[in-house]
């Protein structure tokens, strides 16, 4: 149960990749995750700075190991801008406020887990819900 999520087939990542472009993309994955995490803080401004970067630098996390984390973010913002539309549409009735609440809440896991697995260099399932 608590064992790391192994993807079939594994992924296939270039062998001849630069260990510069790899930092390089380390760092850039690292200040996503950041940019995403004070989205709140700045009205989501950063938010979408971030998804605009995810979308230009997507190209060049192909084939690395931090392609996944790129899909996880791409479709964390996605699903949350979504949530979010939803909350705000049922504002009026007072449902609004539990969805945007538990849309937050989902938002901040899927910051926290994404970038704790950067961090600790594991496998990301980019599909994942949770």
């Amino acid at each position: 149960m608590n064992q790391p999520y192994e993807p079939y087939p594994p992924p296939v990542y270039q062998e001849s990749i630069d260990p510069e472009r790899l930092r390089n993309m380390r760092t850039l994955t690292h200040i996503l995750y950041a940019l995403y995490a004070i989205h709140w803080l700045t009205g989501g401004l950063t938010g979408l700075v971030a998804i605009i970067i995810n979308y230009i630098k997507r190209g060049d996390a192909s084939g690395t190991p931090y392609e996944p984390h790129f899909t996880w973010q791409i479709r964390t913002f996605w699903w949350a801008l979504l949530g979010y539309v939803i909350g705000f549409a049922l504002i009026w009735i007072g449902l609004g406020f539990l969805i945007i609440g538990a849309v937050s809440i989902w938002t901040l896991y899927r910051i926290i887990k994404g970038w704790l697995f950067l961090y600790e260099q594991k496998m990301l399932d980019p599909r994942a819900w949770f």
